[in-house]
């Protein structure tokens, strides 16, 4: 239990954002089986399915900016309840119509409004927080996250077969019940006015344009490369996995992907707190040097073991293990090195960039997977990777010349490990 103390003393508020995103994620049960339905009940080439990913990815671009700019202007707490009430009837609709391209364009369409709360979300996470508990902020939030998709992708796997309908009623009533504990639960959303030379990069500045911001500190355009080419990588773990796990095992895949997909949350609710506990003293940019490497590790090892089903579940141990420190990384990054008036606009800009660069890969993967097959693809899946370890290395050496007051508290206790945000 003394692991679990070091997410005390936070905002109520935070432990409500806690809750409400395990019991969304008890309901996330479509976008983990994506990639089967599209190539399994409708019959989608690898191609054809980067062409779907690609073309969502266009259409949720807008959406967060549009986000961003909602989160900036209005009160981020209702943008949240609206988005995800949209959402709800989305999946309730797909849950009561036949299976085909036309419920898959109203579950893109739930992903676009879920799309615009993602920067209000984000955003309401580091109001909350003071620059000290930001990394424990984000960390509970990813923990909850996962704690709530432990069983989820099982349970879609097993649905997978004949009951799939099932899958989008319950997605919806789980959404329906978070929406109502943010709503009903989360009073005050006033930000919390913090201080010290820590959030000297956090000061507002009203009427700046995102621009200035990102010419001001030009060190996120490196940051931005970093992260970009890692959220292209990662994104295969959902893509080229489960296609290469339909192909070698047929229609058991669906449950066999499933299980690796509840072990990759299973890791993350067992191993969060030790992580965050163990490394809290190690720099936001070392954590993120250290998930991409661990990544590359786990889809080495997937490659490699690829027919041998034991062989999944070390590559997603040493994967997931990566991609906690990652993401405890990532969102305080940010958050602690731009204005707090920016918050909502900087990460749904950031998103917009991720969007673009992840759909670009899904293109080529997709037609690389079709016309020279795994082995060629997971050689270009793990050369983005190494390149972003790469600029995360880079990004370490330069970002304490940048941001000097950020590292003027280094003696002892928690300093500013400002680390951690799914899907």
């Amino acid at each position: 239990m003394k692991l679990f103390n070091q997410y005390r003393g936070l905002r109520r508020e935070i432990y409500v954002l806690f809750f409400g995103r395990i019991v969304t994620n008890l309901g996330a049960m479509i976008w983990p089986v994506m990639t089967m339905i599209l190539s399994q009940k409708l019959g989608f080439s690898a191609s054809e399915i980067s062409y779907f990913f690609v073309g969502s990815g266009l259409i949720m671009l807008p959406a967060n900016l549009i986000g961003g700019k909602l989160a900036d202007r209005f009160n981020r707490k209702w943008v949240i309840v609206v988005c995800d009430s949209v959402s709800i009837v989305c999946f309730l609709i797909c849950s009561a119509i036949p299976l085909g391209v036309g419920s898959i364009l109203i579950f893109v369409l739930a992903g676009v409004v879920q799309s615009m709360e993602y920067p209000s979300y984000d955003a309401l996470i580091a109001d909350l927080s003071t620059t000290k508990d930001r990394e424990r902020a984000y960390s509970l939030s990813y923990f909850g996250a996962n704690l709530g998709l432990v069983l989820s992708p099982t349970i879609a796997g097993l649905l997978f077969k004949n009951y799939l309908w099932l899958s989008f009623l319950i997605s919806g009533v789980c959404i329906g019940l978070s929406t109502l504990l943010i709503a009903f639960r989360i009073q005050d959303v006033t930000p919390v006015e913090d201080s010290g030379e820590e959030a000297a990069y956090q000061q507002k500045k009203e009427g700046a344009s995102v621009f200035a911001i990102l010419k001001e500190n030009p060190l996120l355009f490196l940051y931005l490369l970093c992260g970009t080419l890692y959220s292209a990588a990662y994104g295969q773990y959902s893509y080229v996995m489960p296609l290469d796990i339909g192909a070698v095992h047929g229609e058991d895949g669906a449950v066999i992907f499933g299980t690796v997909n509840s072990l990759n949350c299973i890791i993350v609710v067992v191993c969060m707190p030790f992580i965050t506990k163990l490394f809290s003293k190690m720099r936001d940019t070392g954590k993120m040097l250290t998930g991409r490497l661990l990544v590359f590790g786990g889809y080495l090892v997937f490659l490699l073991a690829l027919g041998f089903i034991p062989g999944y579940y070390l590559a997603i141990l040493i994967f997931t293990w990566g991609e906690i420190f990652s993401t405890v990384a990532e969102g305080p990054y940010v958050s602690t090195r731009i204005p707090a008036s920016h918050r909502g606009r900087i990460n749904g800009f950031m998103t917009l960039i991720y969007a673009a660069v992840t759909g670009g890969v899904d293109l080529a993967v997709g037609q690389l997977y079709d016309r020279a097959g795994s082995g060629w693809t997971w050689a270009l899946i793990l050369s983005i990777t190494l390149i972003s370890a790469a600029a995360a290395l880079l990004l370490k050496g330069l970002d304490k010349k940048h941001y000097p007051k950020l590292y003027q508290s280094d003696q002892g206790g928690t300093t500013n490990d400002h680390h951690a945000q799914t899907h």
